[in-house]
């Protein structure tokens, strides 16, 4: 995938967030789901955090201020970037990733703008960016300019799934929403 595909795949993924804010009832935002699990405003300041710090190291590393080494991607992270999705396998997020805490509405789609206005910002230095300026993810090793902004694309795919999860809970316990 090219630059401007990543940063046209996450605008969609962010239009897709963005747009499920006006279908969740203010009062179900906040509501943690029947069954447990994050809430939708935890998942909202999870990935939009996430983002953000994810686009920190992609700015360090377009910057050459990242560590210049030769270390590369663990084997967990060449198996996720070679299918380009998470693992099949539920487990908890990394330590040091954004922690997820409860926002509301406004703050959510204040965060939208800022990510998507940063990535932006961000990927127009792309082009020719050395891949030796890296920075460590907590669980795929060294990753450059380019692994980030890929990342940061996945990672947001995968948290829409989680989205629906809520809502099939919501859903299965005969909560209309």
């Amino acid at each position: 995938m090219k630059n401007h595909e990543v940063l046209a795949a996450i605008n969609q993924s962010l239009d897709e967030y963005r747009g499920r804010l006006d279908t969740i009832p203010d009062e179900f935002f906040t509501q943690t789901p029947p069954k447990g699990g994050w809430s939708y405003a935890e998942v909202y300041s999870h990935i939009l955090q996430a983002d953000l710090g994810s686009s920190i190291a992609m700015e360090r590393c377009v910057n050459g201020t990242a560590e210049p080494t030769k270390k590369g991607l663990n084997w967990l992270g060449r198996l996720f970037f070679i299918f380009n999705r998470f693992p099949p396998i539920k487990s908890p997020a990394p330590a040091g990733a954004a922690t997820a805490k409860k926002i509301d509405k406004e703050e959510a789609r204040n965060l939208i703008i800022k990510c998507r206005t940063r990535l932006h910002d961000i990927s127009q230095k792309l082009d020719g960016f050395s891949k030796h300026h890296r920075v460590q993810h907590p669980r795929l090793g060294m990753l450059h300019a380019g692994h980030w902004f890929r990342f940061i694309l996945i990672h947001t795919k995968h948290h829409l799934k989680q989205l629906n999860r809520i809502d099939a809970q919501f859903k299965s316990s005969g909560v209309k929403h």
